[in-house]
């Protein structure tokens, strides 16, 4: 060391030891401080690795994939391109969504990156189909799915009006009184619904009836939209007041939505009675949620970026307590999968080793130093170093999890300490020796500050080799820098926390502590450990070519031994929960869907490993995973390992033997992971699987052939499994071609064709229905057993335009 650096080494140590009190008052302080720290320090089980993204959601309703991408998906990537810090964009196009991902370079500010994308989604509406507002996704991340609900209605209870609850009332219940309240939880950014119907006021015209009235689609919406309004229209005075005029005419109930007049017919009004059936209709809904074989409404609580996973999910179990109280008699809303119990089972663990961890340094300190006041002063440090990695953790936003806490090792934190203490013994013990009396107070401050000098130059420089060995970790970047930099920043934190305390805590509180007579000895451990050293110390310096030539000979062989090893990026975290996917043939129904999960739910029932199981079946209301519904995601809560009936199966073990138990329900293919590691997938590239191999072209037939001889050659990888092709085709459609000739000779256009299909089998709003705070929109469709019919599809009447004559015989 320089004699520069020397000097200030041995300036601290004298001032530490001079000013022991005010040292240990400081210390103290800071220990105090890294108390309050600890309190704020964010809490999760693995280090957040998910880019900075913004995900921009369209839906299209109608929209073929190949319209979504042409129409939407195209102009949008487009014009995000050029972005300030863009990294790249990937794109998602299904039937009536438009999913565009734009990732930008680490390091960029959510708020800003969402702010750039703003401006260009502004500049690109005015190229997209009017009418469509792309939305950007919640402000959250790969760990952002804290917390997930069921809205269930419990056996024989019934609403207000004594019918049974049903999906619109559970889905109601969900987005009126659920999802509000949920929103205002500090740190919640949105609240995801997937499951029920959306409640809707339909009006359901028939076709036959329209045509003996001669009336249209369009005319019954005109005549709804005309008559469900209220108008202000300013205020008079008289007599020195002051009143508001108001013109209501919003319609409140079924009833109001019969008596609107859509036309006359020689001085008689029809109705929308007369030509449709008016109800309570159900969304075209694009997901639904299953529990235990029955469906159910599901929410899905996201996380605000940076927030503290365990304190959020904590305060919405709190906020679910109270929301419970609040629901009508009968209605649960039931937590199925919450955060917290992973948080807690993995710090469990690392507080588990880190406790087991302290103590056995310190029985070894007791053991080894023979003093307990210089034990309890080593062991001192550890609680010390720990308090100040974790002031330092939270001012530089790394979280508390199993690779940064894990990462630890207090025998590396208290070495410098032990050695300086052992050292401070020792001469201590000589000097009293050699005086024959007890040193005075001026004397021992100096024996302290002459052992510490002594040998704290040497363990620094052990301390500052390991420090600088984790320096390359700390310049990763990407998912290896998200990953890593947790694990050493806190090593070198807490290194750095252990030299500081050896230079200023340890010698002041030696001065203070190790007063009175000092006894330096040997035990038993160290006299018999010295018996076996000396004479393999003097074997290797007398045999000392055979001795160099043995370590040669084991590192070549534990060289070649590594070359061997298996090797991963990172150890899998056993979440204890299972993510499962079910796989269904391109096309199936919704409702189909439904059905065969409930028979693989009730299959997955019958393992008594599993409390219970639930899925998401298609998209949710946020798209933040658009799937169509042949896809679900399903979820396997599993039972506490104490509660299985052989705690020590293997998970592995389990999982094998659930997958050949669902191999037997037939229409299913399958995927099995974890739910963390199944949204990190997902948002960082875009797929589930651990690899994924992606190609490009602009010939699909050509893509598929090569995806499937590629999945072919990855089969034959040795530990390959779940080899898939994600499915690019053989979704069944529906489509109606206008025959332009015959419309030419009718007078018509290729859109009055499209805007009566439109209106008829997706349904078009004509105003919301408010019910107090709540609001429900009023669409106009077919009925149910006319929109399945494609016979009764192909006789819809499109009405011709109307001549001057036509007219006049409808006025008369």
């Amino acid at each position: 060391m320089p004699i520069e650096g020397r000097a200030v080494l041995e300036r601290i140590l004298r001032f530490s030891i001079r000013q022991r009190w005010l040292v240990l008052l400081a210390t103290t302080v800071l220990a105090g401080l890294g108390v309050v720290a600890f309190q704020r320090l964010p809490i999760d089980a693995v280090p957040d690795i998910t880019n900075v993204q913004v995900q921009i959601n369209t839906e299209v309703p109608g929209f073929s994939p190949l319209e979504v991408e042409q129409r939407i998906t195209f102009p949008i990537e487009t014009a995000l391109a050029g972005l300030p810090r863009l990294d790249h964009t990937r794109s998602l196009s299904r039937y009536g969504l438009s999913q565009v991902t734009v990732v930008f370079h680490d390091g960029t500010s959510i708020w800003f990156a969402r702010q750039l994308v703003a401006e260009r989604l502004q500049e690109v509406k005015g190229k997209l189909p009017p009418g469509i507002e792309p939305e950007m996704g919640p402000i959250a991340t790969g760990l952002g799915e804290i917390f997930m609900y069921t809205v269930e209605a419990e056996d024989g209870a019934r609403d207000p009006g004594g019918r049974p609850y049903d999906a619109s009332d559970l889905r109601t219940i969900q987005d009126w009184i659920i999802k509000p309240q949920l929103r205002t939880v500090p740190g919640v950014t949105d609240v995801n619904t997937v499951g029920g119907y959306v409640k809707q006021y339909l009006v359901a015209p028939w076709p036959e009836r329209l045509l003996a009235y001669e009336l249209t689609f369009d005319e019954v919406l005109a005549a709804l939209e005309a008559n469900n309004a209220n108008v202000g229209a300013g205020y008079v005075e008289r007599n020195g007041e002051q009143l508001l005029i108001r013109v209501p005419g919003q319609v409140r109930d079924l009833a109001d939505i019969g008596d609107i007049v859509v036309a006359t017919r020689d001085g008689v009004p029809i109705h929308v009675r007369d030509v449709a059936d008016v109800s309570f209709g159900k969304e075209l809904r694009t997901g639904a949620a299953t529990q235990d074989g029955a469906e159910v409404v599901l929410g899905t609580v996201f996380m605000l970026v940076g927030e503290n996973s365990r304190e959020v999910a904590r305060r919405v179990g709190e906020k679910m307590a109270e929301i419970n109280r609040s629901l009508p008699p009968g209605v649960i809303a039931r937590t199925v999968y919450d955060r917290t119990s992973l948080v807690d089972k993995t710090m469990a663990t690392v507080e588990r080793n880190l406790m087991e961890g302290a103590l056995l340094v310190i029985a070894v300190l007791f053991l080894l130093l023979g003093n307990i006041r210089a034990a309890v002063i080593t062991a001192l440090v550890i609680p010390l170093a720990m308090l100040f990695t974790v002031s330092g953790m939270v001012a530089n936003g790394v979280t508390g999890n199993l690779m940064s806490l894990g990462a630890l090792d207090f025998g590396l934190i208290v070495d410098g300490a032990v050695i300086i203490v052992e050292n401070c013994i020792r001469r201590l013990a000589e000097e009293q020796h050699r005086l024959g009396r007890l040193p005075t107070r001026e004397e021992r401050l100096e024996i302290v500050f002459a052992a510490s000098r002594e040998v704290r130059q040497a363990t620094m420089f052990g301390e500052l080799i390991i420090m600088i060995v984790y320096l390359p970790v700390l310049t990763l970047t990407g998912v290896e820098g998200k990953m890593f930099f947790p694990m050493a920043f806190t090593v070198v934190l807490a290194l750095l926390g252990a030299m500081i305390l050896s230079l200023t805590f340890v010698p002041a509180a030696v001065a203070v502590v190790l007063t009175g007579r000092v006894a330096e000895r040997e035990n038993v451990l160290i006299r018999a450990a010295k018996r076996l050293y000396r004479p393999v110390l003097a074997f290797a310096l007398r045999e000392r070519i055979v001795v160099a030539v043995a370590a040669l000979v084991l590192v070549a062989l534990t060289f070649a031994l590594g070359t061997r090893m298996g090797s991963e990026f990172v150890p899998s975290l056993d979440e204890g929960d299972v993510a499962l996917h079910a796989l269904r043939i391109p096309g199936t129904g919704l409702d189909q869907a439904v059905a065969m999960q409930h028979a693989l739910e009730e299959r997955l029932q019958e393992f008594p490993e599993v409390a219970h199981v639930f899925a998401k079946i298609g998209t949710a209301e946020i798209a933040t995973d658009p799937m169509p519904p042949s896809v679900a995601d399903g979820f396997l809560i599993m039972k506490p390992r104490e509660e299985w009936p052989d705690p020590r199966r293997p998970k592995a073990d389990l999982i094998a033997a659930i997958e050949r138990a669902i191999a037997e329900v037939p229409g299913n293919n399958y995927e099995f992971t974890q739910p963390i590691q199944m949204r990190f997938n997902e948002l960082i590239a875009g797929v589930r699987s651990d690899v994924a191999v992606k190609i490009f072209g602009d010939d699909l037939d050509t893509l598929l052939a090569t995806g499937d001889a590629i999945a072919g050659a990855l089969r034959r990888v040795p530990g390959a499994s779940d080899v898939k092709v994600e499915q690019a085709s053989g979704l069944p459609m529906l489509t109606i071609t206008p025959e332009r000739a015959a419309l030419a000779r009718y007078g018509l256009n290729v859109a009055d064709v499209q805007d009566v299909v439109a209106i008829a089998l997706g349904g078009r709003a004509a105003g919301d229905v408010f019910e107090g705070d709540r609001r429900f929109p009023l669409l106009v469709r077919l009925p149910e057993t006319l929109r399945g019919d494609v016979d009764a599809i192909a006789r819809l009447p499109i009405a011709l335009p109307r001549t001057a004559d036509d007219d006049a015989r409808t006025a008369g």
